[in-house]
């Protein structure tokens, strides 16, 4: 599966593809399959921690652009992770980038397992949340109540663009109480005032794996693509 992700970032077009990973086993497979690896710590507590090790194990200068494809998403669109890098690289007020893609129905909104983002009229997040924001207090008041046309409703993609310099400033940073709470690390770059850039996609992303099911579902999908060709 990590491969699968390796392979998804080269299709991006990006410059250079490394696995970042504390478990040698993924490192002998990731290297069979022809991409670098980096070993780092075990004990990191967020995937940007051990993105910012990397970064200083390969000595990438400041103002270097990366991407963070995680290793459970094997079905990552290689064009929206160049879409992100390249939001960052055209946007040097801020310090990192991400998707998402917008939502249609209510039962998608108030799912905790969906993280929303607002945004501001310039395309930058405001605030993630997994609650269903912005909420529509006037016609929800109806429980039967249609779908408001209109509503700025986007469900968060899991992938994110750094610049390297912040990685730095990133793992010297308090843990806010609104990532303590909501459970999502970028808000810890909102709480410290850095502004994160947001592409918007017009589709949902191919499912990741978070779940044994999830799995059985993506193996369903590579074998109908290797019998489709």
């Amino acid at each position: 599966m990590v491969v699968h992700c390796a392979m998804r970032a080269r299709d991006s077009g990006a410059r250079r593809v490394v696995v970042a990973t504390d478990h040698e086993e993924i490192a002998v497979a990731v290297r069979a399959a022809g991409v670098e690896v980096v070993l780092t710590r075990p004990d990191h507590e967020t995937g940007t921690d051990r993105l910012a090790e990397a970064a200083r194990l390969l000595r990438l200068p400041p103002q270097e652009v990366v991407v963070n494809v995680q290793g459970d998403e094997p079905l990552m669109a290689p064009d929206v992770i160049r879409s992100v890098a390249e939001r960052l690289v055209a946007d040097a007020a801020c310090a990192m980038a991400t998707a998402c893609y917008p939502i249609y129905d209510r039962l998608h909104f108030e799912s905790t397992t969906a993280v929303k983002v607002v945004l501001n009229q310039a395309g930058e997040a405001l605030y993630f949340s997994r609650a269903p924001i912005p909420w529509p207090r006037d016609v929800f008041a109806n429980p039967r109540a249609p779908w408001p046309v209109g509503l700025p409703a986007w469900h968060h993609v899991g992938l994110y663009a750094y610049r390297v310099s912040f990685l730095e400033d990133f793992t010297g940073l308090s843990r806010s109480p609104l990532e303590s709470f909501e459970a999502l690390e970028q808000l810890r770059a909102l709480w410290h005032g850095y502004r994160i850039a947001v592409v918007t996609t017009d589709r949902a992303p191919a499912p990741g794996v978070d779940t044994p099911e999830d799995l059985e579902h993506v193996r369903a999908l590579f074998d109908r693509r290797s019998v489709s060709g």
